[in-house]
């Protein structure tokens, strides 16, 4: 039977998995392996993905996928209860205690004043980003790595100048499955870290360990960063520290990066093993006279006909040799072998397979998790189940239930878009703009008092006051959307929407992880594309990254306040979450069309891990507001700032550069008017309308800083439009061209071709839209 087969809370014992190339390997790296034990959990509301349990934690996986794995029902043996007992105690290794891990006669300590540069590496939920905060503080800043795409975050230590630690994508293996596994892996091979910081969750430590095997197989400098440990001690499990350390030849160090426990102690591990290059202690992860001594034979004797190659190629012998092992063709490539050594290598791994009775991936994995089963085994004394699991499957019976997800997923997105634009960010913005109003009052007075130059005076109030504040105003409505994204992402929620949304998304091309960039869209399109990275299909990604500029972003939100304050007074709330629904309209009906012409064929499979709901660490969430705020007044503060200030020179002169008293005689009268017929059969053909619309492709916020200087009144701005085209207007403005910001990450993402086509189809589409709405009011008869 397959495991599409297996009965709802029903065991089993995997027999084979099928498929082939980089998802196969995925699929091992992730523990689907022959003899690993598996229980069917859930199956998700539409019926499809499906969740399973395997080596103590959530994967879901596709029916598709899931009837390519045989298996046999089976009575699971827990191994809760407890570990074997230690044959010796065994004492953790002091800092600088010869005969370990630092011989004092053989040390070679780096030259003082060298930068300590260290790889921060783990699986994702892992709580590394929170480590990495508690680390670096504030001293962090974000670029990308060399040659791709993919976010870097570096910062120093606090308290060591002389440190430079860069936090690693989130990975499971150093399998070149996705672009993130093969950043981490170049970046430890290529740059050479003085030392790697691993952090691995205690209460999934089994999931965890399997990294942190092939990390070791690097011979850099390293310390495990045992995370967690206050949730495995409240649930009554331990771990033996100190044994586990003898085992896997490197330093642990429990700590609680949540709780800022033991953070001290792994920094103290952390500089010291860099500065002594403490590599660790050559572990064989399979025995020359057990049952997998057919693997221990295949690794030893690739190492031998490899080692020159791997030296000069400069990958690391042990981690070469098992990657080749695995089939790994990007290693095979980079270690040049001769004709003649392939074939001895095929003829290698051809016989560790017949011994094995098993494919090289398959023993490879196989390899590694008998590994961490013993390992775990001797250190490892599990409770009978967290209260954190506990509480994600009650919770989940609700948020994934066959009946109640979906209702609830738009529940929840509902009242998060209502706290945001109705409570506490309408609440919140108002406040701002009062106090804006009294400052630009204020200065007006002061300079009229001064007799200062009308042309300056207007510049500063007209100008800068009038269009910067108007924008700065909607900075709470965009922090507080943050901050509701946030809190949904970290808590683990955005895991389960891709879980239940999967079938759903699966109709239009794409894979449940697409959802996750798809609703940071609604915060801004810019971290929503570069969320794209971390698709493993490249094909999921670019229609992904062509869909969600549709998804209605904060910097929108200006636009829609400012039109539906004057046109919808009493239906505010309604005319904007009409207007995000039909974002997401267009989006599927473009998603249908891609995957009909450009795109065809179909989603990446589905293999996803399902972590515990946790609270989100509040120094986290602080830190992306902070980052999102800054991001907003630094737009804010230089290409609004500079908009503005061009838009009141070209409607305060006129090409003789004389002041207008009327601004249709200005510059920007005359150059905008050249674009106006276009949008006349949409009923806003006005100069001040396109000249609006313009500078929101610098920033989408510009349209209605620029809109205040030229249309001063509310009662102008009635005159200009009816309720009508300025429904019209404002579905226009949902869907037309992003924002420069955006067309430069999809640049850096897609290329500059797929840029040009995202700006002129948007604004087609846009067009198109806008006419639509405003024929369907005139045969109702609105105007």
């Amino acid at each position: 039977m397959t495991l599409k087969e297996l009965g709802i809370g029903k065991n089993a014992v995997i027999l084979s998995v099928g498929g082939e190339g980089a998802l196969r390997q995925h699929f091992l790296d992730m523990g689907l392996i022959p003899g690993a034990e598996v229980t069917m959990v859930k199956f998700a509301p539409m019926g499809d993905p499906l969740e399973l349990k395997i080596h103590g934690y959530e994967l879901t996986l596709r029916v598709a996928d899931a009837e390519k794995i045989e298996i046999k029902e089976a009575a699971i043996h827990s191994g809760e209860g407890g570990a074997h007992k230690p044959k010796r105690d065994i004492s953790h290794p002091g800092l600088g205690e010869g005969g370990k891990y630092h011989e004092k006669k053989e040390e070679h300590p780096l030259p003082e004043g060298e930068i300590l540069t260290f790889a921060l590496a783990g699986n994702q939920n892992s709580g590394k980003t929170t480590l990495f905060n508690r680390l670096t503080g504030s001293n962090q800043h974000v670029g990308n790595f060399p040659g791709v795409t993919v976010d870097r975050k570096d910062g120093a230590i606090k308290g060591h100048s002389n440190t430079l630690i860069t936090d690693l994508p989130g990975i499971y293996s150093m399998s070149p499955y996705s672009s993130e596994e093969m950043v981490t892996r170049e970046f430890i091979l290529r740059e050479k870290p003085k030392g790697i910081i691993n952090i691995v969750d205690a209460s999934n430590i089994e999931r965890n360990l399997y990294l942190t095997m092939q990390l070791m197989e690097l011979d850099v400098p390293m310390v495990v960063a045992l995370n967690m440990m206050d949730e495995v001690r409240e649930n009554g499990g331990s771990i033996r520290i100190n044994e586990m350390e003898e085992l896997l030849g490197v330093p642990v160090v429990p700590i609680s990066a949540a709780k800022n426990e033991g953070i001290d102690e792994l920094i103290d591990h952390a500089l010291h093993l860099a500065k002594y290059q403490e590599r660790p202690r050559q572990v064989d992860f399979c025995s020359a006279d057990d049952e997998r001594s057919a693997v221990h034979r295949c690794i030893h004797a690739i190492m031998h006909l490899i080692e020159d190659h791997a030296q000069r190629a400069g990958i690391p012998l042990r981690f070469a040799a098992s990657k080749l092992a695995e089939g790994d063709q990007v290693i095979l490539e980079a270690l040049e072998l001769q004709d003649n050594e392939k074939e001895m290598l095929e003829h290698i791994i051809l016989q560790m397979e017949l011994e094995c009775s098993l494919d090289r991936a398959a023993a490879i994995a196989d390899m590694r998790f008998h590994f961490i089963q013993e390992v775990c085994g001797q250190t490892v004394v599990k409770p009978q189940e967290s209260r954190e699991h506990a509480r994600s499957t009650r919770i989940d019976r609700i948020l994934t239930g066959k009946y109640t997800a979906i209702p609830v997923f738009i529940a929840i997105m509902g009242l998060v878009f209502w706290l945001t634009f109705n409570v506490i960010g309408a609440w919140l913005s108002d406040l701002l703009d009062m106090g804006i109003t009294w400052l630009t009052d204020v200065t007006d007075a002061a300079l009229t008092a001064g007799h200062v130059n009308a042309a300056l005076q207007s510049l500063i109030v007209d100008g800068i006051f009038t269009g910067v504040g108007s924008v700065f105003s909607f900075l709470p409505i965009i922090v507080t959307l943050f901050f509701f994204l946030s809190i949904l992402e970290d808590s683990g929620y955005m895991a389960r929407v891709a879980f239940v949304m999967d079938k759903l998304l699966r109709k239009i091309g794409l894979s449940g992880r697409s959802i996750v960039p798809m609703l940071i869209g609604f915060g801004c399109t810019v971290p929503s594309v570069m969320a794209c990275r971390t698709l493993a299909s490249e094909r999921d990604r670019k229609m992904t990254i062509l869909l969600t500029p549709f998804m209605s972003c904060s910097a929108k939100l200006p636009i829609y306040a400012f039109f539906t304050a004057a046109f919808f007074p009493k239906h505010g709330a309604l005319v904007m979450v009409g207007l995000y629904f039909i974002g997401i309209l267009v989006s599927i009906l473009t998603a249908f069309v891609l995957k009909g012409s450009l795109f065809k064929g179909e989603a990446v499979p589905f293999v996803m891990e399902l972590p515990n709901y946790r609270m989100p660490g509040a120094k986290n969430v602080v830190q992306l507001l902070w980052e999102k705020a800054k991001d907003f007044l630094q737009r804010a503060f230089t290409v609004i700032f500079i908009a503005t200030i061009i838009i009141w020179f070209l409607q305060t002169f006129d090409f003789r550069f004389n002041m207008v008293t009327d601004s249709q005689n200005s510059m920007l009268a005359s150059a905008a008017g050249v674009i106006a017929p276009i949008f006349r059969p949409l009923g806003f053909g006005d100069w001040r309308i396109s000249t609006a619309l313009i500078t929101g492709f610098m920033a989408k916020e510009s349209v209605v800083s620029t809109l205040s200087i030229l249309i001063p009144s509310q009662e102008m701005l009635m005159g200009l439009l009816t309720p009508l085209t300025a429904m019209a207007l404002l579905v226009f403005c949902l869907l037309y061209t992003p924002c420069v910001a955006a067309v430069a990450s999809i640049k850096r993402e897609l290329g500059g071709k797929w840029a040009v086509v995202v700006v002129v189809g948007q604004c087609a589409i846009a067009w198109l839209a806008a006419g639509v709405v405003r024929l369907i009011g005139l045969l109702f008869g609105i105007v």
